[in-house]
């Protein structure tokens, strides 16, 4: 038999998903400077009372959409595990991962790319999107890493350096006029040419 105590955690997750989903639905659509807590509440079908139980505070509803981008981004990296991959395999997963999601959850980016605008003046957001910002820069810095080490890319790679020209150039790619995936792979394939050891 399930405790009562568990079934409120279980409703109480349950509805913070829910808030999580009204919230990034609602930067997608108009912004992070658009965003009331009257249309959270009607998105989600609650009353303000129980949005503020919930989420009490501007601090608590940053860190909510942070955390629910920081599980998709574990999610989907979990579902195609690494583990045997060689380094450059693995750096083509990144680019088929990112791939997939601008064109299959693009509210994703979106609400990603709206959080870091808001970071630059609100030290609250920054706070919340720092970790996840430096957890993607670690991974990339750790599949170049361990190309160098194998000699699968260039010896005279930076790592920490490369990751950051290997996110912009990932993010950048989305930025073309009418960007498609034949666009995009394009931009992939021209940054694992910049990475790659000539010779291997």
């Amino acid at each position: 038999m399930t405790a009562p105590a568990d079934l409120a955690r279980r409703d109480t997750d349950s509805r913070r998903t829910e808030i999580a989903g009204a919230v990034r639905a609602l930067i997608a659509e108009r912004g992070f400077e658009g965003l009331r807590m009257r249309d959270i509440a009607d998105r989600v079908g609650i009353n303000i009372a129980t949005l503020h139980y919930h989420i009490p505070s501007k601090e608590a509803l940053i860190t909510l959409v942070a955390q629910s981008l920081r599980d998709d981004f574990i999610a989907q990296h979990r579902a195609q595990p690494r583990e045997n991959l060689s380094p450059l395999e693995q750096l083509r997963l990144e680019f088929s991962d990112f791939r997939d999601t601008f064109f299959n959850n693009p509210e994703r980016l979106l609400v990603m790319g709206e959080m870091q605008e808001r970071a630059r003046r609100d030290p609250a957001v920054a706070a919340a999107m720092t970790p996840m910002r430096g957890y993607w820069h670690q991974q990339v810095r750790a599949i170049l890493e361990a190309g160098r080490a194998d000699g699968s890319f260039r010896a005279d790679l930076e790592p920490a350096a490369a990751a950051a020209i290997v996110i912009g150039g990932m993010v950048a790619a989305t930025k073309q006029p009418n960007p498609s995936a034949e666009s995009l792979d394009r931009v992939f394939a021209e940054i694992e040419r910049c990475v790659r050891n000539p010779s291997s």
